[in-house]
């Protein structure tokens, strides 16, 4: 169980924000870091770092992506998890995504170099020395679906629609899809926030009790940065709550209560 912690977080977390309007959703400079928790038990933390950068003559978003366990999960099972995405401004699309994966003791070093025109994507597997070349077609990978969809307009968007997008992880493509489910105010450690709730539909099994089994709840606000991830799991239920921030593009609209 606790293996799927960070992975849950990564997996759903960094893929689903969605975009306003108008106007700047993020900057250089933004800062995320969420607190996940197991029950009363503290399991770890994730912090999502942007910084605006100029490679290959082009405007570049480097995304650094964290996550680690903290406490008694981390004496049980220590994991430390270092994603990394560059993709070019105008385009919102990735040309390298870097993974480096060490969850008790089970180590991942991979990188993909994307050439979305060419629809080819290299994938050199530091660990196990190979390479391989696969087929793509219009791909985010993790990291990058996070920035991406939240630059994208869903002023439209009606109760029960779903959003789709091509995701590629490891060695394939595979389409991932989420539903909207309306509006909710939740309480936070910042105060009460209005938010969009969304639900990704994900395959039942070991690890989840159904097939609609993840939420996630989105700021209603200019950011549009996720707010709480909850997981049903076959186990208990696990959360991701946002525990600090800096550097926000748009003012952070919190509902004190008079």
């Amino acid at each position: 169980m606790k293996k799927i912690i960070l992975n849950i977080f990564f997996l759903f977390l960094f893929s689903f924000s969605f975009a306003q309007e108008k106007g700047q959703v993020f900057k250089d400079g933004e800062w995320l870091k969420y607190r996940m928790h197991y029950g009363l038990i503290n399991a770890g933390y994730a912090t999502v770092d942007l910084a605006a950068v100029h490679e290959n003559k082009k405007e570049v978003y480097h995304i650094v992506a964290k996550g680690w366990t903290t406490g008694i999960t981390g004496w049980f099972f220590k994991v430390n998890d270092d994603y990394q995405t560059w993709l070019y401004k105008d385009t919102m699309k990735p040309y390298h995504f870097r993974r480096r994966v060490d969850e008790g003791g089970h180590i991942i070093s991979r990188d993909v170099y994307f050439d979305q025109e060419a629809k080819k994507a290299l994938v050199k597997d530091h660990k196990k020395k190979i390479e391989k070349t696969v087929s793509i077609d219009n791909v985010q990978d993790m990291i990058s679906a996070f920035y991406y969809l939240r630059n994208n307009d869903m002023s439209t968007i009606k109760v029960h629609d779903e959003l789709k997008l091509n995701m590629f992880f490891d060695y394939e493509t595979f389409g991932f899809k989420m539903r909207y489910l309306g509006e909710d105010t939740i309480k936070t450690k910042f105060g009460k926030i209005k938010c969009l709730k969304f639900r990704p539909l994900v395959q039942s099994g070991r690890v989840f009790k159904a097939d609609e089994s993840l939420t996630v709840w989105i700021s209603a606000d200019k950011n549009k940065i996720p707010i709480r991830i909850q997981a049903d799991l076959s186990v208990g239920s696990l959360k991701a709550d946002l525990d600090q921030f800096k550097g926000l593009a748009n003012p952070f609209n919190i509902i004190f209560d008079n």
